[in-house]
């Protein structure tokens, strides 16, 4: 039922994207995912070249199937990272954190499948007419750094306006989300805040176990006086973020309390004093699973949904 032109361009069975999570989006967590039938993607982020190369060659070792790699464009060493991916023949490119324009015709010489995460309408029609194979829509229901368009008037809008396949991101973490993003006319879904409780994750169980017990109110956005806001889930950190706000305390503030924050939750297990990105559907997350298991129960519950509807007289049947 939900095979779409993703699928198709792609080579994957679902039309799931696994969120290219900085520090957390590994080979493991890819690979497994690409397994799943889904679309794996390891996060370059800010990670030296070598390591992403190495983490490239790693998923190659554990799946067959396609994956991506996530390439944020405002680090140091986007350029590197920009060029390696040809070099080791990566199928899929995902950006964020700025404009792919000048990589884009060196990646279609290379047959690589350019897709940027975009939040507004503007920035996606922009992309289609550089070049790019499918774009995804994210709304700020997203963990980590957001825009802000919700998820719900976003999509709809970029489907409105572009020819190219759209991706719905933000807000989305069981078969309900996936068939509502179909309805707002996406071809896929991408989705990382459940998957950061995969079994093949290897983020800090510390980091798992506050994802699993989020409500639906315990996130909050920070940092929007610095023009990079990310969504995290609440902790003294983020309170003290919030009190540099109150205060209108100067950049460099920010930067000093954010410094290595990500890393401290993610690797150490510190999720007082480090950044515990996740999206506001956490409060829906309430067990572990492996990738696999993500992902059949996601698109088995999404065509339950619609057959339902279908059955009650909720959807007009030609």
């Amino acid at each position: 039922m939900f095979k779409s032109k993703i699928c198709d361009l792609i080579g994957i069975k679902y039309p799931i994207f696994q969120g290219g999570m900085a520090w957390v989006a590994d080979s493991s967590l890819a690979a497994a995912v690409s397994n799943a039938g889904g679309l794996g993607i390891i996060a370059a982020a800010n990670a030296p070249t070598e390591y992403v190369r190495e983490q490239i060659r790693k998923t190659k070792e554990l799946t067959d199937k396609p994956f991506g790699v996530d390439i944020m464009l405002l680090s140091s060493n986007a350029d590197e990272v920009a060029q390696m991916v040809c070099n080791e023949g990566v199928k899929v490119v995902t950006t964020g954190a700025g404009n792919p324009g000048k990589y884009i015709n060196k990646w279609k010489e290379h047959g690589i499948i350019v897709i940027p995460v975009v939040p507004s309408v503007a920035l996606a029609v922009r992309m289609e007419r550089t070049g790019a194979d499918a774009v995804i829509a994210e709304g700020c229901e997203s963990g980590g750094h957001v825009g802000e368009l919700t998820t719900m008037a976003l999509v709809p809008q970029v489907v409105s306006e572009v020819n190219i396949p759209v991706i719905a991101a933000g807000g989305i973490g069981d078969g309900r989300g996936v068939a509502a993003a179909f309805m707002l006319g996406a071809e896929g879904v991408q989705v990382g805040t459940r998957f950061l409780v995969a079994k093949e994750c290897t983020i800090h169980e510390n980091y798992k176990k506050k994802v699993l017990n989020a409500k639906d109110i315990d996130t909050v956005v920070t940092g929007r006086p610095t023009g990079h806001p990310v969504r995290v889930i609440k902790n003294k950190l983020a309170r003290q973020f919030q009190l540099l706000e109150k205060e209108c305390a100067a950049l460099e503030k920010y930067e000093e309390l954010g410094r290595g924050a990500l890393p401290r939750a993610v690797r150490d297990g510190d999720i007082d004093m480090g950044s515990v990105m996740a999206g506001q559907i956490a409060g829906l997350v309430n067990k572990e699973q492996t990738s696999a298991e993500i992902v059949e129960e996601m698109f088995a519950e999404a065509e339950a949904v619609i057959k339902r509807m279908l059955s009650r007289g909720g959807l007009c049947q030609e």
